[in-house]
């Protein structure tokens, strides 16, 4: 019996992917042409990590849930102003003492974006994993941390 995963975001995937490409000919065929240098990560991914995604005065700040994967196995990297994360999950193989039964976990190749904001340092973002959860502190330019305006009374 073929075991079939139930897969919502899958469904979500494949319509980006018939977006990517459609804008991807469009692109082509009108001759402005832009680089993504992750276009294939994009393509070939079976699955997005949950993420949540909060700001405090000094930095934006990700957090995403990888149980199961090693840091080794993710790849995180920025290019024209957007984070990318992409990576993949091995699905363990059936042995002759046992078989599986039910299979919900989703296995292969994950990739998630993030348009940042444009006023960053790009160059001190900082990433860490931890127990399956990936953190990313992404720190704010000056330009882009609230300031406080002192009130003179007359």
């Amino acid at each position: 019996m073929a075991i079939v995963r139930f897969n919502p975001v899958r469904d979500l995937l494949n319509v980006e992917r018939e977006f990517n490409r459609f804008y991807k000919e469009f692109e082509n065929r009108f001759g402005f042409k832009t680089a993504r240098a992750n276009e294939d990560d994009l393509n070939t991914a079976n699955w997005m990590p949950l993420a949540d995604i909060y700001e405090d005065a000094e930095n934006y700040k990700l957090r995403l849930d990888l149980p199961g994967i090693n840091k080794e196995e993710v790849k995180i990297s920025v290019n024209r102003g957007v984070l990318s994360i992409s990576g993949e999950r091995k699905q363990e193989s059936e042995n002759a003492n046992y078989k599986f039964h039910r299979v919900e976990r989703v296995y292969g190749k994950f990739y998630r974006s993030f348009t940042l904001p444009e006023k960053i340092k790009e160059d001190k973002i900082h990433a860490d994993f931890n127990n399956g959860q990936l953190s990313i502190v992404i720190p704010k330019a000056e330009e882009a941390k609230p300031r406080e305006i002192q009130i003179s009374v007359n």
